[in-house]
């Protein structure tokens, strides 16, 4: 028996310099088999990998492995997703350019994701910052603002403070900026712009064509675009500056115009502007306004502020009834028409407005097991359906019925020479504003000419380049301050112009790079045969926290590329899954954390403690946490495969749990995966030398059979798992299988008779862990006497009559208490198993030559004596 342990410090790195002299990874268009396309999320260089990313990308890596060995054509690229703030904020604190401190990070983390023994085509490697891939993004700016995708003009925007750039919509998160947490701002810019509105409703409606989605992700996306189906309501205006007469509302629910007791205006919508003239303090009451941040989330969750204004709107009902006209800082002038009624009983929002301003809260529809007599709102708006009432003519009618009413009504109500209200589809999305106030993005290729205005430049001017002598010294955009580059002639009348000095979202970069993977060298964005061919991905694997920004904006931008001919394509991503996190414990001294590097634990009588071990001390142990470097609870990839290997951390990343759900690290899983490795590896050194010194002799078919059905049935059930991407299901069947075949033949046992058995199944076992743990593989495979790479083999074949299942293990319980089990046929009728069940030991030492009462059997699940 071999006693020799598996060194993965010499075997892992001899492994991946023979695929690579194989070049057995790179992606050849031509190849035969039928295309796949895996791709995980690419990463941004932040100067290391962590745990996060050894989860993720060994996901993709399975499953790119697999493709390869079931004899797909497989495209598993990687890249850099390389512009951004960060960036820039080291430039400042290091006093290093952006350029070299975002390469020299590439140059460490692709050094740290090779030793992990990912099957990447690196041939195709790019970062969003090299010049080669944003000229071509720059084409593509041109090619949209050609087609009128991209557009400019003044806006509200968000403002960032602190980062000192505008913020979309989606990266301002509880009306803080999404990098830097600060309080966002708003601000009046003139901002580039795409026009993803145009493509709401094809967004919304091709959701439903993607049923290999997570439905969470479906979901979130739906709510973001938020289409709504609604009524355009004018009110008839007293009091009001200007001589304006009326003013329009957007409303889901006219249904509840009985209760209402208010109309509010946005900030900056005309009538608060008209309002605030000749009043000061609506004036600075609006001006406050603006300093808050502008999305619909930041809006939610500020405390609701209004000013009323001196003007009425009359009710469209009722002439006699005045409703107070309010400037509130709830309401958007980006949704809808920037003006709404409000019904604080049946919305929240407006029950809170109602409440703190002492407004009328009139209930207008009763719920289905409430008395009308009786029936008041509190604090808690009622928002579920019921019976409209206290509402003239739509009372005893349901809300939709009520809807349609009002709505006939008042298109057939004249006001002003129009109709009174006319239906609208709105939606919550809103355009893609693209500017940013930064130098470490993609240049935005135009120029602004006094005599032409604002010019496209030239194609064949591209592309316009980053300039590299730069300075952090001041804040704000230094390509601002440049003394040159800003300076170039007008490609359209060849006077001087002024450069655009806003650059990219970096949410461009990562809104088509997967197009880039299938031609990443083309003078063209996309080699458009190859992308049609290669796209959509088949297999994308990244966070949910992407669910809104990336995943969205990707949607979009194939939908723009197809309008400008660079793509023929619905969707980018045909199957997505959003895998879980990586999570640990958290330990502190005091208000100080301390990293799981530095512990100590013990346990002894069931209770864990945590120690210090530079100095012994005593340490709190904290909740289970995401790994960040805020608290200290981060594990260094390179630290566990120095001491562990790359396949014991993969191998650990794919056991524990469900891949979409968070994986708790901890140190004693990592020594079961490294177990597991090291036993997998006896298996194979113990049994190869004897099966290669073996002599053919007499077969023992029963046990061999039973080898040879255990390996196969774990084929089938490998596959399945890892089409259905339940990696640690697959893990659970190749545990079961290892110790199936210690038990036939491991730590010596004898090989009389089993020999093929044992060497096919060991061979079946080392081409299905390949996948998973495929440094090791490639160790066994040799081991085993094989010739060539294990990477390189197909997948192998099932028998399946070795899947067909002869006889079955039924537990037997005496009075409700399993006491054994009974193997019988597969085909056993109710009365064979009667009788089998009676010639067990343990059942007739219970009944003692007695008749039981009675025999249940639950067929193919249990059988229960009853004495």
């Amino acid at each position: 028996m071999s006693s020799e342990r598996y060194n993965p410090r010499e075997a892992e790195p001899r492994w991946r310099a023979a695929w690579d002299a194989e070049k057995l990874f790179e992606t050849d268009d031509n190849a035969p088999g039928e295309k796949y396309y895996v791709l995980e999320m690419f990463p941004y260089p932040s100067g290391r990998i962590h745990m996060g990313h050894v989860r993720n990308y060994a996901m993709g890596d399975v499953v790119a492995r697999y493709k390869r060995a079931r004899g797909f054509n497989v495209l598993h690229p990687m890249g850099w997703d390389a512009f951004g703030m960060p960036a820039e904020n080291a430039a400042m604190q290091n006093k290093v350019h952006p350029r070299e401190w975002t390469y020299q990070n590439i140059a460490t983390m692709r050094a740290q994701l090779k030793s992990m023994g990912l099957s990447l085509d690196w041939s195709r490697e790019f970062a969003t910052c090299d010049v080669d891939y944003y000229h071509r993004q720059q084409m593509l700016f041109l090619d949209f603002l050609k087609e009128g995708i991209a557009y400019r003009r003044n806006a509200k925007v968000n403002w960032d403070p602190v980062d000192m750039t505008v913020l979309a919509n989606e990266q301002v998160i509880d009306g803080k900026g999404w990098r830097s947490g600060a309080p966002v701002e708003q601000r009046e810019l003139t901002q580039w712009f795409f026009r993803i509105t145009d493509y709401a409703e094809d967004l919304l409606a091709a959701l439903d064509t993607l049923p290999e989605w997570p439905e969470k992700v479906r979901v979130m996306q739906k709510n973001w675009i938020g289409k709504s189906e609604g009524l355009l309501v004018r009110f008839a205006l007293e009091k009001a500056p200007d001589a304006a007469e009326d003013v329009t509302v957007f409303t889901t629910r006219p249904d509840t115009l009985f209760g209402a007791s208010f109309i509010a205006v946005a900030p900056d919508h005309p009538l608060a502007k008209a309002a605030a003239q000749n009043n000061p303090v609506l004036a600075e009451f609006i001006l406050a306004c603006k300093r808050g941040g502008t999305t619909a989330a930041a809006i939610e969750t500020a405390d609701k502020l209004g000013m009323r204004t001196g003007i009425e709107a009359v009710h469209p009902f009722d002439p006699a009834w005045k409703l107070p006209v309010y400037v509130a800082n709830f309401v958007l002038m980006e949704y809808g028409t920037g003006a709404i009624f409000g019904c604080p009983a049946h919305d929240q929002r407006d029950l809170d407005f109602a409440r703190k301003y002492e407004l009328p809260v009139t209930p207008v529809v009763l719920p289905p097991d409430a008395e009308a007599a009786s029936f008041t709102v509190g604090t808690e708006a009622f928002v579920g359906d019921g019976t409209l009432f206290h509402s003239a003519f739509l009372n005893g009618m349901t809300p939709a019925e009520g809807f349609q009413a009002v709505a006939d009504r008042l298109a057939a109500t004249d006001l002003g020479g129009r109709p009174q209200a006319e239906r609208k589809i709105n939606f919550r999305l809103r355009d893609w504003g693209v500017s940013r106030q930064r130098y470490w993005g993609c240049p935005i290729p135009v120029l602004h000419c006094e005599t032409c205005g604002v010019v496209p430049e030239a194609r064949e001017n591209l592309p316009v380049k980053l300039p590299d002598d730069i300075d952090f010294d001041k804040p704000g955009n230094p390509l601002d301050r440049h003394p040159t580059w800003r300076h170039a002639p007008c490609p359209q009348c060849g006077g001087k112009a002024l450069r655009e000095t806003d650059t990219m979202d970096t949410f461009v970069d990562s809104s088509w790079y997967f197009a880039r993977f299938t031609a990443p060298h083309a003078e063209e964005p996309t080699d458009p045969q190859r992308a049609n061919a290669w796209l959509p991905v088949d297999q994308y694997i990244g966070g949910i926290e992407h669910a809104i920004l990336h995943l969205l904006y990707s949607r979009f931008f194939v939908r723009a590329m197809r309008a400008c001919g660079h793509v023929a394509l619905d969707e980018p991503f045909k199957g997505l899954f959003t895998q879980g996190m990586v999570v640990h414990e958290t330990y502190r001294a005091g208000r100080d954390w301390v990293a799981p590097a530095d512990i100590r634990i013990t346990e002894e009588g069931g209770t864990r403690t945590a120690t210090r071990m530079s100095d012994g001390a005593l340490l709190e142990i904290g909740s289970i946490e995401k790994m960040s470097k805020s608290k200290k609870n981060v594990v260094d990839p390179d630290d566990i495969i120095a001491s562990y290997g790359a396949d014991t951390a993969r191998w650990f990343m794919l056991s524990d749990s469900p891949p979409e759900r968070d994986v708790i690290w901890t140190e004693s899983g990592v020594e079961g995966a490294h177990r597991f490795v090291q036993r997998l590896w006896r298996l194979v050194a113990d049994a190869a030398p004897r099966l290669a010194a073996s002599t053919a002799g007499e077969s023992d078919a029963a046990r061999s059979t039973e080898i040879r059905r255990a390996a196969h049935r774990t084929i089938a059930g490998v596959a399945d798992d890892i089409e259905r991407l339940a990696f640690n299901k697959a893990v659970a069947r190749l545990y079961e299988l290892v110790n199936t075949l210690f038990a036939a033949f491991g730590e010596g046992r004898s090989l009389a008779g089993i020999e093929a058995a044992a060497g096919e199944s060991l061979s079946i076992l080392t081409r299905l862990v390949a996948p998973m743990v495929p440094h090791l593989a490639e160790e066994c495979w040799t081991t085993l006497g094989h010739a060539g790479l294990c990477a390189a083999e197909p997948w192998p074949a099932v028998e399946a009559e070795l899947l067909v299942v002869d006889e079955i293990m039924l537990p037997v319980q005496l009075n409700g208490k399993k006491r054994g089990d009974l193997t019988v046929s597969a085909k056993a009728g109710k009365a064979d198993i009667e009788r089998a069940v009676m010639e067990l030991d343990f059942v007739k030492a219970a009944l003692e030559g007695r008749v039981p009462q009675r025999i249940v059997v639950v067929p193919g699940r249990i059988v229960n004596v009853v004495v």
